[in-house]
């Protein structure tokens, strides 16, 4: 019911400023209101009821009419084409003060005569098909150092004449990263990343690796170091 009736104002405002652009066809869309700021917004006869989405709207009981008041200045700056709309204040940042039951790692070192991004246990002897799980492990590092966010942990390649091109990353729900540690061997500690592939029924013929990416400390306070690694390759077929 909020977002309809933060819709519905928006639509009144637009027709009422957009001198005949806008009409009652007009189809008006809320993207993205919602976030880790905001969290909720309920109406004002929801937040009297206090459940559970009147207790997580932050702001009051008059939060979605604060809403629905900056969004129809904006919309009739929109309608009327004004580009010189006042930016307002900005949320605070509170990120010095935020914090965390969950510490820090304190380092990693891959055991002696391996480094981060080798494979222990590479891909079993092929060839796989549609549905078949292929699977490799890697010594690898605690990924909280860096969780890689526009990147990815994990990749399946394939082979372009002599080029590995990305067929398949974390985005795709065939594809698993696993991680198991930490383990200690004297004062070194480190992890096992697992990268599972579930071939999908469109993957093409042709050969493939797995691909690890990765970060580590070698202690709390050094600098973080990045690492990859890759399986050997591997044949799909199909049938």
């Amino acid at each position: 019911m909020a977002g309809r009736r933060l819709r519905e104002a928006v639509k009144e405002t637009l027709i009422t400023y957009g001198n005949g652009e806008f009409n009652n066809n007009t189809h008006v869309v809320i993207a993205g209101l919602t976030n880790t700021y905001s969290q909720y917004v309920a109406t004002f006869e929801e937040y009297k009821q206090q459940r559970y989405e009147a207790a997580s709207t932050l702001y009051g009981p008059h939060t979605l009419s604060a809403y629905i008041q900056e969004f129809k200045k904006l919309a009739q700056a929109l309608a009327r084409g004004d580009k010189n709309v006042a930016r307002g204040p900005s949320p605070p940042d509170l990120s010095s003060v935020q914090l965390s039951l969950l510490a820090d790692p304190s380092g990693d070192s891959p055991p002696p005569g391996v480094k981060f991004g080798d494979t222990k246990n590479d891909v079993k002897n092929g060839p796989f098909k549609a549905r078949d799980r292929v699977n490799a492990t890697f010594w690898s590092a605690n990924p909280r150092y860096d969780l890689l966010t526009e990147g990815t942990f994990s990749v399946v390649e394939i082979l372009q004449g002599t080029k590995w091109i990305s067929a398949y990353d974390d985005d795709d729900f065939c594809l698993f990263f696993k991680w198991d540690g930490p383990f200690y061997n004297d004062d070194v500690s480190y992890g096992l990343a697992t990268i599972e592939w579930e071939v999908p029924e469109e993957a093409l013929a042709g050969v493939y690796r797995l691909r690890h990416f990765g970060s580590f400390k070698t202690t709390k306070d050094s600098p973080i170091s990045y690492f990859t690694g890759a399986s050997g390759g591997f044949t799909v077929i199909k049938g």
